[in-house]
């Protein structure tokens, strides 16, 4: 009988736990019933993509320093979830959630988030980390992941904000006690 060491399915269970992180980001509530997430899977080379980006974002300026932490991080990751939102507002009557008197006012700020899309993504990506933690997966949620995301169009024009959670099985959780 052979023997199945950890090491050899650790990718595939990997994935297995990102599947169900982008079930769980999916089936998360949603304000007014309207969903506005896209939802993503990366591996190896779209994360050396990112991490490039990242890297290249400070060079440029664009970013800070910590970004090349981050970058760093991300490339011990086998696996990298990433979530975003469009930025739709919901045609609810006088909410001014967002700082305009209601969504008419909005629609002519087009790249101002409405509060709903934000929260909602929010709320998606706290449900798709709990996932990976009830899972005993290493992970954490990266804005500067979603950044270099956003810069690539990995998720299309209508994403506008965007987090990327990273994935690690590992003796060592290479996203905290960081550097």
């Amino acid at each position: 009988m052979p023997l199945i060491y950890e090491e050899s399915v650790r990718k595939d269970a990997l994935y297995e736990v990102a599947k169900k992180m982008m079930t769980a980001a999916r089936t998360a509530p949603k304000g007014h019933g309207t969903d506005n997430l896209i939802i993503a899977v990366a591996e190896r080379d779209v994360i050396e993509a990112i991490a490039a980006k990242m890297k290249d974002m400070v060079q440029t300026g664009e970013a800070a320093e910590f970004f090349n932490r981050d970058a760093n991080n991300i490339l011990q990751s086998d696996i990298l979830v990433l979530l975003g939102t469009r930025i739709k507002p919901l045609g609810l009557r006088n909410c001014g959630l967002c700082g305009f008197k209601d969504c008419e006012e909005k629609y002519m700020h087009p790249e101002h988030p409405c509060a709903f899309n934000t929260g909602d993504l929010g709320i998606a990506v706290g449900s798709a980390a709990s996932v990976a933690a009830d899972a005993r997966v290493d992970n954490r949620i990266m804005f500067t992941v979603g950044k270099a995301a956003r810069a690539l169009n990995l998720l299309g024009d209508e994403a506008k904000i965007i987090y990327g959670i990273p994935l690690s099985a590992t003796g060592k959780n290479p996203f905290f006690d960081r550097k």
